[in-house]
């Protein structure tokens, strides 16, 4: 069994604390968009259009936008998380790990299934 030295149990809680300021920031900022990209058409349509504005009252325009902005965080927050737990762990994979590129079928793929 090996020990951990404590110098190393530091380093990675200051780690962990930072990754988990940098993902609450990208998460509020992705809540703050969600929220005014919310906001606007359901107000607008609770004013323009006849079945919004006799069904959705006051509380349900608020639930409407709270929900997107909730979701907005949390999927955020945690696409930074697993983006940088990915990142921290690539660097201290041993080296023979780290060429993970399939040079198989020369087929390309959309740009959001690249690593």
């Amino acid at each position: 069994m090996s020990t951990v030295s404590r110098a190393s149990l530091d380093q990675k809680l200051a780690l962990a604390k930072r990754c988990s300021r940098e993902a609450t920031l990208a998460g509020a900022k992705a809540a703050a968009v969600a929220t005014i990209a919310s906001a606007i058409p359901t107000l607008a349509s609770v004013r323009m259009l006849p079945w919004a504005k006799a069904n959705i009252n006051p509380t349900g325009q608020a639930l409407i936008i709270s929900t997107v902005a909730g979701m907005a965080y949390f999927i955020a927050a945690d696409k930074k998380i697993l983006s940088l737990a990915r990142r921290h762990s690539f660097e201290e994979a041993p080296e023979h790990l780290r060429n993970t590129s399939f040079q198989g079928t020369g087929r390309l793929h959309p740009a959001f299934f690249r690593p």
